[in-house]
Protein backbone atom coordinates (compact mmCIF):
# COMPACT_ATOMS: atom_id res chain seq x y z
CA UNK A 1 0.00 0.00 0.00
CA UNK A 2 1.16 3.43 -0.73
CA UNK A 3 2.67 5.48 2.04
CA UNK A 4 -0.44 8.02 3.50
CA UNK A 5 -2.59 6.42 1.46
CA UNK A 6 -6.13 5.39 3.54
CA UNK A 7 -7.21 1.75 3.92
CA UNK A 8 -10.11 1.42 1.18
CA UNK A 9 -12.92 -0.98 3.10
CA UNK A 10 -16.41 -1.83 1.11
CA UNK A 11 -19.04 -2.79 4.22
CA UNK A 12 -21.67 -4.84 3.00
CA UNK A 13 -24.45 -4.87 5.32
CA UNK A 14 -28.49 -5.10 5.12
CA UNK A 15 -29.06 -2.95 8.09
CA UNK A 16 -27.99 0.38 7.67
CA UNK A 17 -29.62 3.82 9.21
CA UNK A 18 -32.46 4.69 9.16
CA UNK A 19 -32.63 0.55 9.98
CA UNK A 20 -33.00 0.41 14.28
CA UNK A 21 -32.69 -1.97 16.60
CA UNK A 22 -29.64 -3.98 17.81
CA UNK A 23 -28.43 -5.38 14.17
CA UNK A 24 -27.65 -1.87 12.61
CA UNK A 25 -25.53 -0.14 15.39
CA UNK A 26 -21.92 -2.73 14.50
CA UNK A 27 -21.50 -1.44 11.20
CA UNK A 28 -22.65 2.04 11.68
CA UNK A 29 -20.26 2.34 15.14
CA UNK A 30 -17.08 0.94 12.92
CA UNK A 31 -17.89 2.94 9.70
CA UNK A 32 -18.60 6.30 12.48
CA UNK A 33 -14.35 5.38 13.79
CA UNK A 34 -12.63 3.85 11.45
CA UNK A 35 -11.50 6.88 9.55
CA UNK A 36 -9.60 7.56 12.96
CA UNK A 37 -7.25 4.48 12.12
CA UNK A 38 -6.84 5.60 7.99
CA UNK A 39 -9.45 3.64 6.98
CA UNK A 40 -12.00 5.31 3.76
CA UNK A 41 -15.22 2.91 3.89
CA UNK A 42 -17.84 2.94 1.50
CA UNK A 43 -21.32 1.67 2.53
CA UNK A 44 -23.31 -0.65 0.33
CA UNK A 45 -26.97 -1.19 1.51
CA UNK A 46 -30.58 -1.58 0.80
CA UNK A 47 -32.88 1.72 -0.46
CA UNK A 48 -35.17 2.30 3.11
CA UNK A 49 -38.28 2.77 0.57
CA UNK A 50 -37.94 -0.81 -0.28
CA UNK A 51 -36.19 -2.44 2.85
CA UNK A 52 -38.62 -4.52 5.28
CA UNK A 53 -36.66 -3.26 8.92
CA UNK A 54 -38.74 -4.86 11.77
CA UNK A 55 -37.82 -1.28 13.35
CA UNK A 56 -36.51 2.49 12.10
CA UNK A 57 -34.76 4.86 13.78
CA UNK A 58 -34.27 8.16 11.68
CA UNK A 59 -32.34 9.50 14.49
CA UNK A 60 -28.98 6.99 13.90
CA UNK A 61 -28.94 8.74 10.26
CA UNK A 62 -27.47 11.86 12.22
CA UNK A 63 -24.09 9.34 13.24
CA UNK A 64 -23.06 8.60 9.76
CA UNK A 65 -20.10 10.99 9.20
CA UNK A 66 -20.81 13.67 6.57
CA UNK A 67 -17.94 12.02 4.13
CA UNK A 68 -18.85 8.34 4.44
CA UNK A 69 -20.31 7.59 0.32
CA UNK A 70 -23.31 5.25 1.08
CA UNK A 71 -24.78 3.51 -1.95
CA UNK A 72 -28.35 2.46 -1.57
CA UNK A 73 -29.76 -0.37 -4.31
CA UNK A 74 -33.04 -2.42 -4.80
CA UNK A 75 -34.14 -5.41 -3.28
CA UNK A 76 -36.71 -8.28 -4.23
CA UNK A 77 -37.95 -9.57 -1.26
CA UNK A 78 -41.50 -11.39 -0.11
CA UNK A 79 -42.38 -9.88 2.87
CA UNK A 80 -45.42 -7.79 1.90
CA UNK A 81 -46.96 -10.97 0.92
CA UNK A 82 -46.48 -12.07 4.42
CA UNK A 83 -47.69 -8.88 5.62
CA UNK A 84 -50.95 -9.28 3.53
CA UNK A 85 -51.49 -13.19 4.62
CA UNK A 86 -50.54 -12.54 8.46
CA UNK A 87 -51.73 -9.02 8.91
CA UNK A 88 -48.69 -8.84 10.95
CA UNK A 89 -45.24 -6.45 10.72
CA UNK A 90 -42.03 -8.97 9.62
CA UNK A 91 -40.77 -10.87 12.16
CA UNK A 92 -37.95 -10.03 14.61
CA UNK A 93 -34.98 -12.26 15.31
CA UNK A 94 -36.38 -15.14 17.40
CA UNK A 95 -39.96 -14.18 16.67
CA UNK A 96 -40.14 -12.03 19.92
CA UNK A 97 -43.48 -10.40 17.91
CA UNK A 98 -45.40 -13.18 16.88
CA UNK A 99 -46.19 -15.00 20.03
CA UNK A 100 -47.70 -18.35 19.96
CA UNK A 101 -47.54 -19.19 16.25
CA UNK A 102 -50.73 -20.27 14.80
CA UNK A 103 -51.40 -22.30 11.78
CA UNK A 104 -50.90 -19.54 8.89
CA UNK A 105 -47.24 -18.49 10.96
CA UNK A 106 -46.22 -21.96 11.50
CA UNK A 107 -46.44 -22.80 7.67
CA UNK A 108 -45.48 -19.57 6.48
CA UNK A 109 -41.76 -20.26 8.94
CA UNK A 110 -41.66 -23.57 6.95
CA UNK A 111 -42.00 -21.72 3.52
CA UNK A 112 -39.35 -19.41 5.15
CA UNK A 113 -37.46 -22.34 6.40
CA UNK A 114 -37.16 -24.16 3.12
CA UNK A 115 -37.70 -21.61 0.02
CA UNK A 116 -35.73 -18.93 0.83
CA UNK A 117 -32.04 -20.56 2.35
CA UNK A 118 -30.39 -19.11 3.75
CA UNK A 119 -33.40 -16.67 4.23
CA UNK A 120 -35.67 -14.43 2.29
CA UNK A 121 -33.89 -11.40 2.22
CA UNK A 122 -31.32 -13.32 -0.35
CA UNK A 123 -33.25 -11.18 -3.12
CA UNK A 124 -31.04 -8.24 -2.08
CA UNK A 125 -27.92 -9.79 -3.22
CA UNK A 126 -28.10 -9.76 -6.98
CA UNK A 127 -28.63 -6.09 -6.77
CA UNK A 128 -25.82 -5.43 -4.26
CA UNK A 129 -23.46 -7.49 -6.15
CA UNK A 130 -24.38 -4.85 -9.47
CA UNK A 131 -23.48 -2.55 -7.48
CA UNK A 132 -20.08 -3.49 -6.36
CA UNK A 133 -19.54 -4.51 -10.09
CA UNK A 134 -20.29 -0.99 -11.12
CA UNK A 135 -17.97 0.33 -8.92
CA UNK A 136 -15.01 -2.54 -10.00
CA UNK A 137 -15.78 -1.50 -13.61
CA UNK A 138 -15.27 2.21 -12.89
CA UNK A 139 -11.26 1.30 -11.82
CA UNK A 140 -12.52 1.45 -7.79
CA UNK A 141 -10.52 -0.43 -5.64
CA UNK A 142 -10.75 -2.00 -2.45
CA UNK A 143 -8.16 -3.52 0.11
CA UNK A 144 -10.88 -5.72 1.73
CA UNK A 145 -14.80 -5.98 1.94
CA UNK A 146 -16.68 -6.55 4.86
CA UNK A 147 -19.79 -8.32 4.46
CA UNK A 148 -21.75 -8.24 8.04
CA UNK A 149 -24.81 -11.08 9.09
CA UNK A 150 -27.40 -11.25 9.74
CA UNK A 151 -29.01 -11.54 7.59
CA UNK A 152 -26.51 -14.40 6.97
CA UNK A 153 -27.57 -14.03 2.66
CA UNK A 154 -25.36 -11.01 2.65
CA UNK A 155 -22.24 -13.33 3.22
CA UNK A 156 -23.23 -14.65 -0.05
CA UNK A 157 -22.47 -11.55 -1.62
CA UNK A 158 -18.57 -11.77 0.13
CA UNK A 159 -18.62 -15.79 -1.80
CA UNK A 160 -19.06 -14.54 -4.72
CA UNK A 161 -17.03 -11.42 -5.24
CA UNK A 162 -14.12 -13.56 -3.40
CA UNK A 163 -15.01 -16.02 -6.48
CA UNK A 164 -15.06 -13.61 -9.03
CA UNK A 165 -12.43 -10.96 -7.80
CA UNK A 166 -10.33 -12.66 -4.78
CA UNK A 167 -11.03 -9.40 -3.01
CA UNK A 168 -9.55 -9.87 0.52
CA UNK A 169 -12.78 -10.96 2.88
CA UNK A 170 -14.09 -10.20 6.61
CA UNK A 171 -16.79 -12.54 6.95
CA UNK A 172 -18.65 -10.31 10.13
CA UNK A 173 -21.07 -12.75 12.37
CA UNK A 174 -22.75 -11.47 14.61
CA UNK A 175 -25.26 -14.16 15.64
CA UNK A 176 -24.26 -18.00 15.14
CA UNK A 177 -25.83 -19.54 11.37
CA UNK A 178 -27.31 -22.67 11.73
CA UNK A 179 -26.95 -23.13 15.34
CA UNK A 180 -29.53 -20.01 16.04
CA UNK A 181 -31.58 -20.58 19.16
CA UNK A 182 -34.39 -20.05 16.61
CA UNK A 183 -33.01 -21.90 14.15
CA UNK A 184 -35.57 -25.38 14.74
CA UNK A 185 -38.51 -23.08 14.65
CA UNK A 186 -38.04 -22.67 11.01
CA UNK A 187 -38.26 -26.69 10.37
CA UNK A 188 -36.60 -26.92 7.61
CA UNK A 189 -36.23 -30.08 5.82
CA UNK A 190 -33.22 -32.50 5.79
CA UNK A 191 -32.54 -31.18 2.17
CA UNK A 192 -33.05 -27.80 2.99
CA UNK A 193 -30.37 -28.17 6.34
CA UNK A 194 -28.07 -29.75 3.87
CA UNK A 195 -28.17 -26.85 1.96
CA UNK A 196 -27.98 -23.88 4.59
CA UNK A 197 -25.08 -25.75 6.13
CA UNK A 198 -23.49 -25.92 3.30
CA UNK A 199 -23.83 -22.30 2.45
CA UNK A 200 -22.00 -21.48 6.50
CA UNK A 201 -19.39 -23.83 5.76
CA UNK A 202 -17.68 -22.31 2.35
CA UNK A 203 -18.12 -18.79 4.28
CA UNK A 204 -16.34 -20.43 6.84
CA UNK A 205 -13.25 -21.82 4.47
CA UNK A 206 -13.25 -19.48 2.27
CA UNK A 207 -13.56 -16.13 4.20
CA UNK A 208 -10.03 -14.31 4.91
CA UNK A 209 -10.90 -13.62 8.04
CA UNK A 210 -14.45 -14.35 10.19
CA UNK A 211 -15.21 -11.88 12.58
CA UNK A 212 -17.49 -13.28 16.07
CA UNK A 213 -18.48 -11.41 18.79
CA UNK A 214 -17.75 -14.06 21.63
CA UNK A 215 -15.28 -16.76 22.36
CA UNK A 216 -18.01 -19.22 22.67
CA UNK A 217 -19.02 -18.57 18.93
CA UNK A 218 -15.62 -18.89 17.92
CA UNK A 219 -14.83 -22.26 19.45
CA UNK A 220 -18.67 -23.26 18.03
CA UNK A 221 -17.20 -22.48 14.62
CA UNK A 222 -13.97 -24.19 15.28
CA UNK A 223 -15.47 -27.71 16.42
CA UNK A 224 -17.65 -27.47 13.44
CA UNK A 225 -14.29 -26.84 10.88
CA UNK A 226 -11.56 -28.29 13.41
CA UNK A 227 -9.00 -28.05 10.05
CA UNK A 228 -9.27 -24.31 10.09
CA UNK A 229 -6.74 -22.34 11.08
CA UNK A 230 -7.89 -20.58 15.10
CA UNK A 231 -6.03 -17.52 13.70
CA UNK A 232 -8.40 -16.98 11.04
CA UNK A 233 -11.60 -16.29 13.44
CA UNK A 234 -11.44 -12.96 15.42
CA UNK A 235 -13.57 -12.02 18.49
CA UNK A 236 -14.17 -8.51 17.84
CA UNK A 237 -17.56 -8.08 20.43
CA UNK A 238 -20.01 -5.46 20.38
CA UNK A 239 -19.63 -2.15 22.36
CA UNK A 240 -20.67 0.94 23.23
CA UNK A 241 -20.24 4.27 21.85
CA UNK A 242 -18.27 6.45 24.47
CA UNK A 243 -20.29 9.63 23.04
CA UNK A 244 -23.39 8.14 23.82
CA UNK A 245 -22.76 8.09 27.96
CA UNK A 246 -21.69 12.13 28.25
CA UNK A 247 -24.92 12.44 29.81
CA UNK A 248 -25.35 12.48 33.87
CA UNK A 249 -26.65 9.68 35.55
CA UNK A 250 -30.20 9.96 37.06
CA UNK A 251 -31.38 6.91 39.14
CA UNK A 252 -34.87 7.46 40.49
CA UNK A 253 -34.91 8.28 44.22
CA UNK A 254 -38.72 7.69 44.51
CA UNK A 255 -38.52 4.01 43.52
CA UNK A 256 -35.75 0.98 43.10
CA UNK A 257 -36.05 0.65 38.95
CA UNK A 258 -34.98 -2.39 37.48
CA UNK A 259 -34.82 -1.99 33.82
CA UNK A 260 -34.65 -3.91 30.56
CA UNK A 261 -34.11 -2.55 27.19
CA UNK A 262 -34.66 -4.46 23.77
CA UNK A 263 -36.27 -7.72 23.03
CA UNK A 264 -37.21 -10.56 25.37
CA UNK A 265 -39.65 -13.42 25.39
CA UNK A 266 -40.74 -16.18 27.04
CA UNK A 267 -37.48 -18.15 25.72
CA UNK A 268 -35.55 -16.08 28.22
CA UNK A 269 -36.43 -17.73 31.10
CA UNK A 270 -36.92 -15.34 34.16
CA UNK A 271 -40.30 -16.31 35.82
CA UNK A 272 -37.83 -16.84 38.26
CA UNK A 273 -37.06 -13.72 38.70
CA UNK A 274 -40.14 -12.40 38.42
CA UNK A 275 -41.22 -14.08 41.86
CA UNK A 276 -38.32 -13.10 43.48
CA UNK A 277 -39.28 -9.62 42.68
CA UNK A 278 -42.68 -10.35 44.06
CA UNK A 279 -41.23 -11.70 47.09
CA UNK A 280 -39.08 -8.48 47.86
CA UNK A 281 -41.56 -6.29 47.22
CA UNK A 282 -43.90 -8.46 49.70
CA UNK A 283 -41.16 -8.21 52.43
CA UNK A 284 -39.93 -4.43 52.25
CA UNK A 285 -43.04 -1.96 51.16
CA UNK A 286 -40.79 0.32 52.21
CA UNK A 287 -38.91 0.17 48.88
CA UNK A 288 -41.25 0.65 45.97
CA UNK A 289 -39.68 -1.94 43.68
CA UNK A 290 -40.59 -1.18 39.71
CA UNK A 291 -39.77 -2.82 36.22
CA UNK A 292 -39.43 -1.31 32.91
CA UNK A 293 -39.27 -2.55 29.85
CA UNK A 294 -38.37 -0.57 26.93
CA UNK A 295 -38.98 -2.47 23.66
CA UNK A 296 -40.75 -5.50 22.44
CA UNK A 297 -42.04 -8.12 25.15
CA UNK A 298 -43.66 -10.85 23.81
CA UNK A 299 -47.50 -11.45 25.24
CA UNK A 300 -46.68 -14.59 27.17
CA UNK A 301 -43.39 -12.46 29.05
CA UNK A 302 -46.25 -10.18 29.68
CA UNK A 303 -48.53 -13.01 30.91
CA UNK A 304 -45.82 -14.29 33.45
CA UNK A 305 -45.32 -10.97 34.90
CA UNK A 306 -49.00 -10.22 35.50
CA UNK A 307 -49.01 -14.13 37.24
CA UNK A 308 -46.29 -12.86 39.41
CA UNK A 309 -48.59 -10.21 40.50
CA UNK A 310 -46.30 -7.26 39.15
CA UNK A 311 -48.45 -5.41 36.44
CA UNK A 312 -49.05 -2.66 38.60
CA UNK A 313 -45.00 -2.40 38.99
CA UNK A 314 -44.18 -3.10 35.82
CA UNK A 315 -44.06 0.00 32.84
CA UNK A 316 -43.73 -0.86 29.30
CA UNK A 317 -41.89 1.00 26.43
CA UNK A 318 -42.27 0.60 23.19
CA UNK A 319 -39.27 0.30 20.94
CA UNK A 320 -37.71 3.97 21.19
CA UNK A 321 -34.75 6.20 19.40
CA UNK A 322 -31.12 4.58 20.48
CA UNK A 323 -30.41 7.57 21.74
CA UNK A 324 -33.58 7.33 24.25
CA UNK A 325 -32.87 4.04 25.28
CA UNK A 326 -29.23 4.97 26.49
CA UNK A 327 -31.24 7.72 28.65
CA UNK A 328 -33.73 4.99 30.12
CA UNK A 329 -30.37 2.71 30.94
CA UNK A 330 -29.02 6.12 32.91
CA UNK A 331 -32.19 6.62 34.63
CA UNK A 332 -32.47 3.29 36.12
CA UNK A 333 -31.34 1.89 39.44
CA UNK A 334 -30.25 -1.29 38.27
CA UNK A 335 -30.43 -2.98 34.65
CA UNK A 336 -31.84 -6.63 33.66
CA UNK A 337 -30.68 -8.45 31.06
CA UNK A 338 -31.28 -12.05 30.37
CA UNK A 339 -29.51 -15.18 28.12
CA UNK A 340 -32.18 -17.14 26.14
CA UNK A 341 -32.67 -20.67 27.87
CA UNK A 342 -31.87 -22.60 24.72
CA UNK A 343 -28.80 -25.07 23.63
CA UNK A 344 -25.35 -23.92 23.32
CA UNK A 345 -26.28 -20.56 24.85
CA UNK A 346 -23.15 -20.08 26.40
CA UNK A 347 -21.69 -17.63 23.63
CA UNK A 348 -24.48 -15.57 23.72
CA UNK A 349 -23.16 -12.30 24.29
CA UNK A 350 -26.16 -9.47 23.78
CA UNK A 351 -24.47 -6.78 22.40
CA UNK A 352 -26.41 -4.13 25.23
CA UNK A 353 -24.37 -5.72 27.48
CA UNK A 354 -21.77 -3.25 26.43
CA UNK A 355 -23.85 -0.38 26.96
CA UNK A 356 -25.04 -1.75 30.13
CA UNK A 357 -21.49 -1.63 31.73
CA UNK A 358 -20.90 1.82 30.35
CA UNK A 359 -24.06 3.04 32.01
CA UNK A 360 -22.45 2.00 35.33
CA UNK A 361 -25.07 0.15 37.22
CA UNK A 362 -25.60 -3.04 38.94
CA UNK A 363 -26.74 -5.79 36.05
CA UNK A 364 -29.10 -8.62 37.06
CA UNK A 365 -28.33 -11.17 34.33
CA UNK A 366 -30.43 -14.20 34.06
CA UNK A 367 -28.59 -16.93 32.61
CA UNK A 368 -26.13 -19.50 32.69
CA UNK A 369 -22.99 -19.62 35.33
CA UNK A 370 -19.96 -19.76 33.17
CA UNK A 371 -21.32 -18.52 29.97
CA UNK A 372 -19.20 -15.30 28.00
CA UNK A 373 -21.69 -13.10 29.96
CA UNK A 374 -21.29 -14.17 32.60
CA UNK A 375 -17.27 -13.84 32.58
CA UNK A 376 -17.50 -10.19 31.16
CA UNK A 377 -20.00 -9.25 34.02
CA UNK A 378 -17.81 -10.42 36.58
CA UNK A 379 -14.93 -8.96 35.07
CA UNK A 380 -16.23 -5.57 35.06
CA UNK A 381 -17.46 -5.59 38.88
CA UNK A 382 -21.22 -5.11 37.27
CA UNK A 383 -22.86 -8.39 38.97
CA UNK A 384 -23.05 -12.22 38.01
CA UNK A 385 -25.02 -14.65 35.72
CA UNK A 386 -27.74 -15.83 38.13
CA UNK A 387 -28.98 -19.26 36.75
CA UNK A 388 -32.49 -19.61 35.51
CA UNK A 389 -33.42 -21.73 38.18
CA UNK A 390 -31.62 -20.47 41.24
CA UNK A 391 -34.64 -18.26 43.07
CA UNK A 392 -32.37 -18.34 45.87
CA UNK A 393 -29.56 -16.76 44.31
CA UNK A 394 -32.28 -14.07 42.79
CA UNK A 395 -33.85 -13.23 46.12
CA UNK A 396 -30.73 -12.67 48.08
CA UNK A 397 -29.18 -10.60 45.03
CA UNK A 398 -32.72 -7.85 45.44
CA UNK A 399 -32.24 -7.91 48.70
CA UNK A 400 -28.92 -6.67 48.48
CA UNK A 401 -29.87 -4.07 46.36
CA UNK A 402 -33.06 -3.32 48.39
CA UNK A 403 -30.41 -2.43 51.69
CA UNK A 404 -28.17 -0.69 49.46
CA UNK A 405 -31.05 1.87 48.15
CA UNK A 406 -32.68 2.27 51.91
CA UNK A 407 -28.86 3.67 52.26
CA UNK A 408 -28.83 5.60 49.15
CA UNK A 409 -30.99 5.62 45.95
CA UNK A 410 -28.09 6.16 44.09
CA UNK A 411 -26.89 2.58 43.18
CA UNK A 412 -24.43 3.82 40.80
CA UNK A 413 -20.87 1.44 40.19
CA UNK A 414 -17.57 3.01 40.78
CA UNK A 415 -16.57 4.73 37.04
CA UNK A 416 -14.69 1.67 35.98
CA UNK A 417 -12.74 1.19 32.81
CA UNK A 418 -14.38 -0.12 29.67
CA UNK A 419 -12.28 1.30 27.12
CA UNK A 420 -11.54 -2.24 25.86
CA UNK A 421 -15.13 -2.19 24.55
CA UNK A 422 -15.40 1.28 23.00
CA UNK A 423 -16.41 1.15 19.38
CA UNK A 424 -13.54 3.30 18.82
CA UNK A 425 -11.22 0.94 19.82
CA UNK A 426 -12.94 -1.73 18.57
CA UNK A 427 -12.79 0.06 15.07
CA UNK A 428 -8.98 0.39 15.88
CA UNK A 429 -8.64 -3.63 15.88
CA UNK A 430 -10.85 -3.86 12.99
CA UNK A 431 -8.10 -2.05 11.29
CA UNK A 432 -5.44 -3.85 12.36
CA UNK A 433 -7.27 -7.13 10.70
CA UNK A 434 -8.06 -5.35 7.75
CA UNK A 435 -4.46 -4.86 7.29
CA UNK A 436 -2.96 -8.29 7.77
Amino acid sequence: MPENRPLRLLVITYYWPPSGGAGVQRCLKFVKHLGAFGVEPTVITVDPAQATYPVRDESLLAEVPAGVRVIRTKTSEPFESYKKLTGRAVPYGGFANEGKPGLVQKALRFVRGNLFIPDPRRGWNRHALAAVEQLLAAGETFDAVLTSSPPHSTQLIGLELKKRHGLRWLADLRDPWTDIYYYNDLHHTPPAAWLDARYERRVLTQADAVLVTSPETKRLFLAKLPALPAAKFHVLPNGYDESDFQRPTQPPTDCLRITHTGTITELYHIERLLEAVATCAARHPDVPLRLRFVGQVSAELRAQIARAGLAAATEFIDFVPHHESVDHLLSASALLMAIPDVPRNFGILPGKVFEYLAANKPILCVGPAGSDADHLLQEGGAGQALPYEDYALMLETLEALVAQWRLNPNLDLPALSHRRYSRRALAGELAEIIEL
